[in-house]
C-alpha cells in the first residue's frame, strides 16, 4: 500500500510541470509571450488608394 500511495505521488509531482504553462525555453518554463493582435482591415477604393472600409466601393484587401 505505501509504494503504491509513493508511486502516485510521484506520478503526481511529475506530471505537474507540464500543466503550469506551455511555455518553454530550453527545457525550462517562462512566461509566454502575448498573442499577437489580428491585423487591421485595410480598404482600397476602384482607384487603388487607401479607403475607409464602410465608403461605397471600399474593398477589403
Amino acid at each position: 500500500m505505501r509504494i503504491a500511495f509513493a508511486a502516485a505521488v510521484a506520478v503526481a509531482m511529475l506530471s505537474t510541470p507540464s500543466f503550469a504553462a506551455p511555455c518553454r525555453d530550453h527545457g525550462k518554463f517562462v512566461k509566454c509571450p502575448p498573442k499577437a493582435a489580428a491585423k487591421a482591415v485595410r480598404c482600397k477604393d476602384a482607384k487603388g488608394r487607401f479607403a475607409k472600409c464602410g465608403t461605397a466601393g471600399a474593398k477589403a484587401i
